[in-house]
């Protein structure tokens, strides 16, 4: 059973300093028994965060958002990404920002501020957005315990890149609660493939590219094997490669090894 010093240690190991902005995509079930269970891991991460980084998980609920009657409402909406998202929330001091469908939770140096604005976002993943954001505060992001599949930064990469067939033509209107108690009428895109409903299920695929090019590396969290990658590294190589072929995402062929290896372009 791992103790809440292990994890600082192992934590510090993955080369994240205390003063990143770290968004962190999560599996509690992956890091294995943990002495306080989840509660302990938010602990890690939190602590290291709070004085001069800034802690960033998401908290979607595109699960309900085509449920009649959907209200998106920052205080009681479930997050559907995990129990850690779930729990990390409703901790004090953490913000939530007021995107109906791709919100996320910050904690730390500048989180309200991070958060702020995303209601004024016609996509789920805007440039100007949170997920924008990321990279523009030079980001890293962590899997931790999962895999690439889960990179909804590579749908802001895609939406920013205009690659087609992949927001509906339309808008859909939805209704968000504010701190102040009223309520504000939204209009978002929703994500959509017409080949493939869940196109993020290829974006792992450029894992290898990532590790070859030294944007991202691996490490240990518990039991969990994690990634750590670069937000602007992440954005723009991906960029590159979907210059090249803007289908890169359309099935399961591997990115080609020569684009990458010995001194392929970034």
């Amino acid at each position: 059973m791992y103790r809440r010093q292990e994890l600082q240690e192992q934590l510090q190991n993955l080369g994240v300093r205390p003063e990143d902005t770290l968004l962190v995509h999560s599996s509690m079930k992956a890091i294995g028994a943990v002495e306080g269970g989840a509660d302990t891991v938010l602990d890690v991460l939190m602590d290291y965060f709070e004085k001069d980084g800034l802690l960033v998980l998401p908290t979607h609920t595109w699960d309900q958002i085509n449920l009649p009657g959907y209200v998106y409402d920052p205080v009681s909406t479930k997050s559907c990404v995990g129990i850690l998202t779930e729990l990390f929330r409703k901790r004090p001091g953490v913000y939530r920002s007021l995107h109906p469908s791709h919100s996320v939770a910050a904690y730390g140096k500048d989180a309200e501020e991070f958060v702020s604005g995303e209601e004024e976002s016609h996509s789920p993943c805007a440039r100007g957005g949170c997920w924008g954001k990321l990279y523009d505060r030079k980001a890293k992001v962590l899997f931790l315990g999962c895999p690439l599949t889960k990179n909804t930064f590579l749908h802001g990469v895609e939406e920013w890149n205009n690659i087609p067939d992949r927001l509906t033509e339309q808008e859909a209107e939805f209704s968000v609660k504010l701190p102040d108690g009223s309520f504000k009428t939204v209009f978002v895109k929703k994500h959509s493939n017409s080949r493939y409903p869940d196109i993020s299920k290829f974006y792992d695929k450029m894992e290898p590219a990532f590790l070859a090019k030294g944007i991202a590396r691996e490490g240990r969290f518990g039991d969990a094997r994690c990634v750590l990658a670069d937000a602007v590294g992440m954005a723009d190589l991906t960029s590159a490669y979907l210059q090249k072929n803007p289908d890169l995402f359309l099935g399961d062929a591997p990115v080609p090894e020569e684009w990458y290896l010995d001194g392929g372009s970034r």
